[in-house]
């Protein structure tokens, strides 16, 4: 047991990991207050179960170190299979943990799956094979039709959000099941067809995003042969700049003749690395079955 203790002491401190990133358990840092919250409920859910783990283990090692049944000795040890008090602590205990784990999934739960209130930017998210489409409803294009970025095998899509807006945000799938994950966000959010026949919810909001950055996007849901193509990248600009991106966005290019796209918009605005028209986190992966070979 020393020795336990120890080699973890150990690996703790020489890895020189702070205690938060301890108590995160690998988990990214979230940006949203919801992910917060995500990780918080995870983190004291792990820590209650290696409580329990470690009360089990060290049962277990009484038993075996001083209950077993001696060399040479004719009787069973004493059982306790009929004792009721042992029993019930036994029953209650359980019961209390799993009570107290279900009332604050159900707290976080209401939190990360709560309504929309009517001022959230709103976002629509198309999934389809093997990429993405953001549209940005109540912002008109030049064209009439809402501004929006597809991504295609030469260009990764760029989500571009605000930071400290509410975010509503509206799924759908053209074809299979994929899955919309920024793991920064903490949490996933399957992307069905037709999911007002399938009875899902498909609509969800965050609070904000709290900072700035750039954070890769990945689809989740093995969805056919080019699934692991399906990066995407939000990419998080104070209120201001973003504020300057949809405008730019109900803007005719000058050097095009046709609406700004999310690519020319961010390159226009110039504002740094934030500002970069290529996603800056992932990139195109090249759909050519022969072009990567996983066996050679």
């Amino acid at each position: 047991m020393g020795l336990a203790v120890a080699a973890v002491a150990v690996a703790v401190t020489t890895s020189g990991c702070s205690v938060d990133e301890v108590l995160r358990f690998g988990w990214p840092v979230g940006v949203t207050p919801e992910a917060t919250q995500m990780r918080t409920l995870w983190t004291w859910a792990a820590v209650a179960a290696l409580i329990v783990g470690v009360l089990v283990w060290g049962a277990t090692a009484w038993t075996v170190a001083f209950h077993r049944r001696r060399a040479g000795a004719s009787d069973l040890p004493r059982q306790f299979q009929y004792n009721l008090p042992l029993e019930l602590v036994l029953t209650v205990i359980p019961l209390i943990i799993v009570a107290v784990l279900f009332y604050f999934t159900v707290v976080v739960q209401n939190v990360v799956d709560r309504n929309p209130q009517g001022n959230e930017l709103q976002v629509d998210i198309t999934g389809f094979q093997w990429n993405w489409e953001f549209t940005y409803p109540q912002t008109p294009g030049p064209n009439g039709l809402p501004a929006s970025v597809v991504g295609t095998t030469q260009s990764v899509p760029i989500l571009v959000l605000p930071v400290d807006r509410p975010i509503q945000f509206t799924q759908e799938s053209k074809d299979v099941i994929h899955s919309f994950w920024v793991p920064e966000f903490l949490f996933k959010r399957d992307v069905i067809p037709d999911p007002a026949a399938n009875n899902q919810k498909n609509t969800w909001v965050i609070d904000r995003i709290e900072r700035p950055g750039a954070f890769v996007g990945r689809c989740a849901e093995f969805c056919g042969a080019y699934h692991s193509m399906m990066n995407f990248e939000v990419r998080a600009l104070p209120p201001a700049q973003f504020d300057q991106f949809l405008q730019l966005r109900t803007q005719i290019n000058p050097q095009t003749g046709q609406g700004f796209t999310t690519n020319e918009a961010l390159a226009a605005m110039n504002c740094g690395e934030l500002c970069n028209p290529e996603s800056i986190t992932t990139r195109v992966i090249n759909p050519d079955p022969t072009a990567q070979l996983g066996i050679r």
